[in-house]
């Protein structure tokens, strides 16, 4: 067995051999684990009241694979003597296995999280706090691992702390947008799938995000606002009242005498007292003002709805049962016009 005894690169040929056993053994483990040690705690944790164990259990099974590899490598390299660059190598690799799994629980218990804050605060805030705890765990583990690879963190932090004022004054208008993202959902001003109007912009709020808000116009068409814009802005949250006004004028004809105009005025506020989708007080139904060309006629009223469609659907039948009030009475809706009058002269040529 003297070719096992050759020398390659300074080692036997049978420690190269042995170190891939031992990987290849890991790598056996890991498989038999899975099947056994997990499948079992499944099964174990499935009978249990609580969600807890389960969650937990789902955040770790794929770190732990990952574990075995790491351990199997690590093993491997000592067997052979490069464990120089192998053990930094296996040490980032555990500091991944570690955060992997904490970024898991993070996933794992999102719903949980979000009830919390559904009750307390808001989804979004909600949201918003999660996205940043991931980023949090991503940055600490990247943080871990150039510590791992002997580069002085303290050092780094200090030297970006050096361009501290340049970069905060580059960046001040994202952290606006940062802070006003914090005042719409602490403030509760807007949640996503209300239908707002901040300015000239009114939709459906799609996302509210850490720098900008997303609104989804009537005509589809996404609209992108920055929070700072947002929180320094007059915001009109249709969807968080339980009713819309509606306000028109209506003209009939000159020729209208007055005890049909009368029944008209009496007869459409009726119909609007009785509506069931219009609230009681206030209803106001008025003879306004003589027009250019009509006798204009008042409406003001509030109908039970904060839905667009539906507001669009209730004021269409109101409008019917208008025309047919009018119908009804022999009268009729005025239009713009003018009267031309001549006037005859006679000249006589003397």
């Amino acid at each position: 067995m003297e070719i096992l005894n050759h020398v390659i690169f300074g080692l036997p040929l049978y420690k190269y051999i042995v170190a891939i056993g031992v990987f290849v053994l890991f790598l056996v483990l890991r498989k038999v684990f899975t099947i056994t040690v997990i499948k079992s705690a499944q099964i174990f944790v499935s009978k249990t009241k609580t969600q807890v164990d389960d969650k937990i259990l789902s955040a770790l099974s794929k770190p732990l694979d990952l574990l075995f590899i790491v351990v199997g490598l690590y093993l491997a390299a000592v067997v052979i003597r490069i464990d120089t660059i192998v053990v930094l190598l296996t040490k980032s690799l555990t500091i991944v296995v570690v955060f992997w799994f904490l970024f898991n629980v993070v996933k794992a218990f999102q719903d949980d999280i979000l009830a919390v804050f559904d009750k307390k605060l808001s989804h979004e805030i909600g949201l918003f706090i999660l996205k940043s705890l991931r980023i949090f765990i991503i940055a600490v583990a990247l943080l871990a691992i150039l510590q791992t690879f002997g580069i002085n963190v303290s050092a780094f932090i200090a030297s970006l702390g050096l361009g501290g004022l340049a970069f905060a004054l580059a960046a001040k208008d994202t952290a606006a947008n940062l802070f006003g993202g914090f005042a719409i959902l602490s403030d509760k001003i807007f949640k996503i799938g209300d239908w707002v109007k901040v300015g000239d912009v009114e939709g459906s709020v799609e996302d509210i995000g850490m720098r900008t808000t997303k609104i989804r116009t009537a005509d589809k068409r996404l609209v992108v606002l920055p929070n700072a814009v947002i929180a320094n802005s007059a915001v009109e949250n249709f969807s968080k009242r339980d009713r819309r006004r509606i306000t028109m004028k209506i003209g009939l004809t000159y020729s209208t005498n007055i005890e049909t105009l009368q029944k008209v005025l009496e007869e459409s506020k009726q119909m609007l007292q009785s509506h069931p989708m219009v609230h009681d007080e206030p209803i106001f139904v008025f003879f306004d003002e003589f027009a250019d060309s009509s006798l204009n006629v008042f409406f003001s009223f509030f109908v039970k709805t904060a839905d667009l469609e539906e507001y669009l659907r209730i004021k269409e039948d109101i409008n019917l049962k208008i025309i047919s009030i009018v119908d009804k009475y022999d009268t009729d809706f005025a239009y713009p016009s003018q009267s031309i009058y001549f006037e005859n002269t006679l000249s006589l040529n003397k």
